[in-house]
């Protein structure tokens, strides 16, 4: 019991990780009938902005010019992070989606693969080949439970996660700009007559999934902290396939099926090799989606892929 709690401590942060990263997946397809492909590629960026802000920040406290306690450092890290990498996801929909409104749909997931490939060759120009490592924020404390070993940082990488989808399922319903989020997601072409700036819609999804995409950065760097220019490739893959587990559009479906992913990848390499991790999880995801091919939360609909 106590190595299978301990898995399920750390299925959480991991879990968390993929959350927050197909959240973004789920809020573009959802509203805007959009695979965004280059999403994993944003929570990179996502994570290196976070480096660079939590690096100058610590910097700086260093160096006495400001005194600030680490978990104000993270904190303004998390923010600042989420501010910048929303502009990053706005640039993105203006510069590589919105021109193609009209243009076919493979030409879209395209352009989402060759965002991606400019996104990692960019951060490899700036950056460099040699991986970031990212600064300790906070000092680690590690608490005894039972034998289950709880580390403050996991707890905190929870219950930010947790926040931060809590406070998107808020401002989805209770919102002005929420409630157009939801119309434009039921009826694309009409919402738009009633005077809903379609434009404006499309910007604000990028910049909300792009500002998840790189707490989750940020966080990630907290926990492994040991940045690369490709890491977003496999976990935006992955986060991909939660989105669709969870159903299009759904918060709650691509929270629960990010965690669940997460659950699986940790107790599948717990009972078998590690080499049969993927294999064995994406099977279960497989057979998941043969019974419920619409995800957990998606419903049938005919509308056709549309940016």
């Amino acid at each position: 019991m106590t190595v299978f709690f301990q898995s399920l401590v750390n299925a959480l942060q991991w879990g968390s990780f993929y959350a927050l990263i197909a959240l973004g997946y789920s809020m573009v397809y959802g509203v805007l009938m959009l695979f965004n492909f280059a999403h994993g590629d944003v929570f990179m960026v996502g994570a290196y902005i976070s480096f660079i802000v939590a690096t100058t920040l610590t910097a700086l406290a260093a160096a006495g010019t400001i005194a600030i306690p680490g978990w104000v450092v993270l904190l303004l890290t998390i923010v600042c992070a989420m501010m910048l990498n929303a502009i990053v996801g706005v640039i993105i929909e203006r510069v590589g989606y919105r021109p193609l409104r009209e243009a076919p749909r493979a030409s879209a997931a395209i352009t989402g693969l060759m965002i991606g490939i400019i996104l990692e060759t960019g951060v490899l120009a700036i950056m460099g080949a040699q991986r970031a490592k990212f600064p300790s924020l906070i000092q680690s404390v590690t608490y005894d439970v039972g034998g289950v070993f709880i580390t403050n940082k996991k707890i905190m990488i929870v219950l930010v996660s947790i926040v931060l989808m809590i406070a998107l399922d808020q401002f989805v319903k209770k919102t002005k700009w929420g409630m157009a989020m939801r119309a434009m997601a039921f009826d694309y072409t009409v919402v738009p007559l009633m005077g809903v700036p379609a434009n404006v819609i499309a910007a604000l999804t990028f910049a909300i999934g792009s500002g998840l995409a790189a707490s989750a950065g940020c966080l990630f760097g907290v926990a492994y902290p040991v940045l690369d220019p490709y890491m977003g490739i496999v976990f935006g893959w992955k986060a991909f396939v939660a989105a669709i587990l969870g159903g299009r559009g759904s918060i709650l479906g691509a929270t629960l099926a990010g965690f669940l992913l997460g659950f699986i990848e940790i107790f599948v390499a717990l009972i078998f090799p590690s080499t049969m991790r993927d294999f064995i999880a994406y099977s279960i995801i497989l057979l998941i989606l043969t019974f419920r091919p619409h995800g957990f939360f998606g419903e049938p609909h005919s509308a056709r892929l549309r940016l």
